[in-house]
């Protein structure tokens, strides 16, 4: 296993602001190491992938005046900082383009053309799903234009919950979401049963 694995990681450590974003990564990865097992693909592609593809939501690498950051490509950013990044960290420079089209797909609405990127597309959907999914929703409101109230929050998991089962490709992933799936009905029915039309 490469040197370059502990250097991407020490650099994303460094780079994640506000600080809590830095758990999404190791969190994935471990993810595409359940989802992964018993397929053959390229594990320090999907490992690079994993680690560089949400780059452009740190606070200092994504705009932060209100309309710069409503128009934002943050998979785009990252796609275009990614090669040099992992050139100056000692990536082998041929596994380079993989990672970038991984990144490329990695959002719900791509259509992956590799496994390492079916891979990380799947374990990305799984991250939106469950307690997790529901924890990086909540931590987002007031300081997330998308979120400002619970109201808006639940109902981003209730679309969630809605859109995102079907769109996962592989077997694992669908077997992986099962419990999350529940977590995430239970919750929303807890919400509205407490909160009713009150929850703000």
């Amino acid at each position: 296993m490469g040197e370059f694995r502990d250097r991407i990681q020490n650099y994303i450590r460094e780079q994640a602001r506000p600080t809590e974003k830095f758990g999404h990564q190791p969190r994935l990865y471990a993810l595409t190491l359940q989802i992964g097992e018993g397929q053959t693909y390229d594990d320090d592609v999907v490992f690079a992938a994993a680690w560089l593809h949400d780059l452009g939501v740190f606070t200092g690498h994504r705009p932060e005046e209100p309309l710069a950051l409503a128009n934002w490509d943050n998979t785009a950013y990252a796609m275009a900082k990614a090669p040099g990044i992992l050139s100056n960290l000692d990536f082998p420079a041929a596994k380079c383009p993989a990672v970038v089209e991984a990144i490329r797909t990695h959002q719900p609405a791509g259509i992956p053309r590799t496994i390492e990127g079916e891979i990380l597309r799947d374990a990305d959907i799984l991250e939106q799903l469950g307690a997790i999914g529901a924890v990086r929703t909540f931590c987002k409101i007031g300081r997330d234009t998308r979120f400002p109230d619970f109201t808006s929050a639940a109902a981003s998991l209730r679309k969630a919950l809605d859109n995102l089962p079907q769109r996962l490709h592989l077997s694992s992933a669908r077997t992986l979401a099962q419990p999350r799936i529940a977590f995430l009905q239970a919750l929303l029915s807890s919400l509205d049963a407490e909160a009713g039309a009150a929850l703000y």
